[in-house]
This record gives C-alpha cells, structure tokens and sequence, in this order.
C-alpha cells in the first residue's frame, strides 16, 4: 500500500457556501462569507450561487471556484446532475447562508450518507441553528448566530472596499444625490410612486445637489418620470455595474431608496442612506445595514409624503 511522504502538503479542506441571492440579501451575507475566508484561510472554498451574483462574488476574491446553481426545481436530470456534482467535490463543510426549503432539499442529495458538515437550519445537519417561525431575526443577526454554532465567532457587516470602478465619465462635479426608484417587479408594492421621487428630485435640486437615479432596468419607467418632472437629474438606470454603483455612494451625499439590492449596497458601502418600506416587507428582518441608516416604513407608500422624507434625509459630515 503506498504512503505519502512525511514532507507531503496535505490537501486542503474543501468548503462549500451556498448564497443564491436576491442582491440585497447576497450583499449582507458577503460579511458572513469574508469570515468564513478568514476562519478557513487555507481551504479551498466554493460558491454555489446564481449567475447574476457571479462578477460580484468573483470581484470579491473570497472564492476558489464559483458553481453556478442549476434551478433544479422539478426537472430530476437537474438534480441528478447536481447530487453528482455535490457527491464527487469531496466537501467537508457545507454553509447554507440560504436557508431555504430548496437548500434543504440540497442536504437531502447526499443521503444515505455519509453527509459533510452542515451549517444551517435543515434537520439533520451537524451545525443546526434553530429559531423560531415566523423569523424574527435580522438576516445579519441570524448568520452571525449560525455562524457562531460552527465556531466562527467575529462577524462583521461587509467590507465593500473591492468594489470600486471609475465613475467621472457618468456624473457631474459637485453634490450628488442618489435616487433608487426601483424594486422587485413582482411585488410593485415595494416601490414609492415614481412622481414623489421626481418631486424629491425638484427638492434637492433646488438645494444644490444633483440627482442620480440608480438601478437595473427594471426601473426605467420610474427613471424616465423623474427626469421628466426634474431636467437636471441624471438617469444612470442600467449604466452601472456593482463596481460602479459602490463608487458612486462613496461620493453621493446621500441615498434615498426602496427596499431593493442598490440600497443596500449604498448603505454597507457607507453612504447616508434612507431606506422606504412598505408593509410588504419587514425592516426588522431585511432592513439595509452599515454606518449611517434611517427608515421609513408606510402600510401603503402612496402615503409617504415628500415633505416626511425631506425631513428624515440623513446627510454626510
């Protein structure tokens, strides 16, 4: 039987994490992710997401590899091809930073067994964090609960400082306000009408500062309302990339922003921000985190006023 050398490098630990998004949530589990790199330091380590987070997961330089998640849903050759992929990568530890029945269904692929080491929230894993339904944890708070039932102690919200990119040929000099109209699609409830971000923009541009509105392009209708009601604003809907957006919120005076992924990146990024809730979503649980944050929270936003929100702008020293 053959032997390694006793000078042999041993073959690192192999970890998995898996984060399938939306935006804001994958940014608030990159402060979870970069603890898991330093808890981990010489491991190799891969990402199971989806694709619209890879450039920024990429960007991050936490990962090894980077594994595109396949959306079994109810198609069995998908998930035949993913249970393969789990078995034959040899990971020691898997981090569930989704949480998710369908994240679940993921541990359940590895039966009859053996299973790694699991940290997350389905029954039977090795690294269990139980809590109560409904959830009334902040996401950051309930990672940093996982995390420490699998020995990592020292979490901290995010360090964006990879994110960067040259923004000069997108804005004009002087006092920058950030605008982000946008929200899921599906749930348009989450979206202060256009016309009062367009009232706001008529706002702080009688105050000296410039607007900009941010997003994907799901919110080019609502862009193109407040250009319309304040000329001066400048529509960089869909001309940004992640990279893009963090160099922006660090020169912005301020953000004023629905509950959606740019909000959040704004916020962790630093900049003085304003988060608009509706009911359909709960601050206490998704609520965006870093230095400088105040919220608003309306049953219906059609009866947040502009005249409330010019009140609670936060502002940069």
């Amino acid at each position: 039987m053959s032997r390694s050398r006793p000078d042999a490098c041993p073959m690192p630990d192999r970890i998995l994490v898996i984060k399938l998004g939306a935006l804001g949530d994958f940014l608030l589990a990159l402060g979870p992710m970069q603890a898991i790199r330093r808890h981990h330091a010489g491991a190799k380590i891969t990402l199971l997401t989806r694709p619209a987070y890879h450039a920024l997961a990429a960007a991050s330089g936490l990962f090894d590899a980077i594994h595109l998640d396949p959306t079994p849903r109810l198609n069995p050759f998908a998930w035949l091809a993913l249970r393969r992929w789990l078995l034959g990568t040899g990971f020691r530890r898997v981090y569930d930073l989704q949480t998710s029945d369908r994240t679940a269904g993921y541990f359940r692929l590895f039966w009859p067994g053996p299973w790694p080491e699991w940290s997350g929230k389905v029954a039977g894993c090795s690294h269990r964090h139980l809590y109560a339904e409904p959830n009334t944890l902040h996401t950051v708070d309930r990672q940093r609960a996982q995390l420490a039932l699998a020995g990592i102690e020292d979490v901290p919200l995010a360090d964006l400082g990879f994110l960067d990119a040259p923004v000069e040929h997108l804005v004009p000099n002087g006092r920058l306000a950030l605008l982000i109209p946008g929200a899921s699609a599906t749930r348009p409830v989450k979206r202060w009408p256009a016309e009062r971000y367009g009232a706001l923009a008529q706002r702080l541009a009688a105050e000296g500062l410039t607007p900009l509105v941010i997003g994907g392009p799901d919110a080019a209708a609502a862009a193109a309302v407040i250009t319309r009601i304040e000329p001066s604003a400048v529509d960089l809907i869909g001309r940004t990339d992640h990279g893009q957006l963090a160099a922006l919120t660090r020169r912005a005076t301020m953000a004023i922003g629905n509950d959606t992924g740019p909000t959040h990146l704004a916020a962790l990024a630093g900049c003085p921000t304003l988060a608009l809730f509706s009911a359909d979503s709960d601050p206490e649980r998704t609520a965006p985190r870093g230095p400088s944050v105040a919220l608003l929270q309306r049953d219906d936003l059609a009866d947040l006023t502009v005249d409330t929100v010019m009140e609670a702008l936060p502002h940069s020293d």
